[in-house]
């Protein structure tokens, strides 16, 4: 049986650490990190997900500021905010919540951010920062995703990685940090021909395909070790679930992940990470 792997558990030490960190840094600079969270509309996911940044803020000291946008709001009256938040020399990281409501266009909003107050990593100047091996933001998940692994030690040099997802936000990401650290890595998708052909090759297996108890026994290798991304409802039980048919592969895997209590806790947690990294680029460069 595979040994689970509790983000939970490896979120909680780093944030303990981070809490002295705060500490020193307030005695070293005058002031806090600070981060501000700006959601457009009431999504229930999105409102569970920024409620759960408010709170890591509060746990670690820094300090949180949540805009609460109507539905409504225009692009225009949110890039004014966007504007306003870059000019201001006590914020350190900017976070839009995704998605936004159809009338905002993603992209025009990503791309407004100041780059080095993105703690997201979204912004194409980080994006760009992350494939040429320079000096930038790193996605929250591809980052705790690594920590995750190197948390018990799991070599990934030489290994065979399989990362079942293309998206922006975790697949490609987190498929050029594998490579970084001398993976073989291939991406799969939907229009993968034969996939549990693919994932079976894997030594490690990361997926990131929402779709809910996507990958079953059949699709992993005896021995792989398995980090499950998915964050979904079981259709039977309406309980949260990963892409992971848990149940099944844990019995295959030598290591896996579990949804909850996995990679989220520590999305969040890198989050707060490049929160504090922000700040301190931004202080040492007054």
């Amino acid at each position: 049986m595979a040994i689970v792997i509790s983000g939970k558990d490896l979120a909680h030490e780093k944030r303990e650490y981070m809490k002295n960190q705060v500490v020193e840094l307030e005695k070293k600079y005058g002031r806090k990190p600070k981060l501000v969270v700006i959601l457009v509309g009431d999504n229930p996911a999105s409102v569970s997900y920024v409620s759960g940044k408010e709170k890591a803020c509060i746990e670690i000291g820094i300090t949180n500021e949540t805009i609460r946008l109507s539905s409504d709001t225009t692009e225009e009256e949110l890039l004014k905010i966007i504007d306003r938040l870059n000019n201001d020399s006590q914020v350190d990281g900017i976070l839009t919540q995704l998605p936004l409501p159809k009338q905002i266009n993603e992209d025009a909003v990503i791309n407004a951010i100041n780059p080095e107050k993105d703690v997201d990593g979204f912004h194409p100047q980080n994006v760009a920062a992350l494939f040429l091996k320079q000096p930038g933001t790193t996605p929250c998940t591809p980052k705790g995703i690594l920590e995750v692994l190197d948390s018990v030690n799991i070599p990934i040099e030489g290994k065979k990685c399989v990362v079942v997802g293309r998206s922006n936000i975790v697949g490609l990401p987190v498929s050029k940090l594998m490579l970084d650290r001398n993976a073989t890595v291939t991406i799969a998708h939907s229009r993968t021909k034969d996939l549990a052909s693919v994932t079976k090759e894997a030594d490690i297996l990361i997926a990131a395909v929402g779709k809910p108890l996507f990958i079953k026994e059949n699709m992993v290798k005896d021995g792989a070790v398995v980090i499950d991304v998915g964050v979904n409802r079981n259709p039977e039980t309406g309980k949260l679930c990963g892409d992971v048919d848990f149940e099944n592969v844990k019995d295959k895997a030598s290591y896996i992940t579990k949804v909850p209590g996995g990679i989220g806790p520590m999305t969040i947690t890198c989050l707060m990470e490049n929160t504090i990294e922000c700040f301190i680029k931004h202080m040492e460069e007054k």
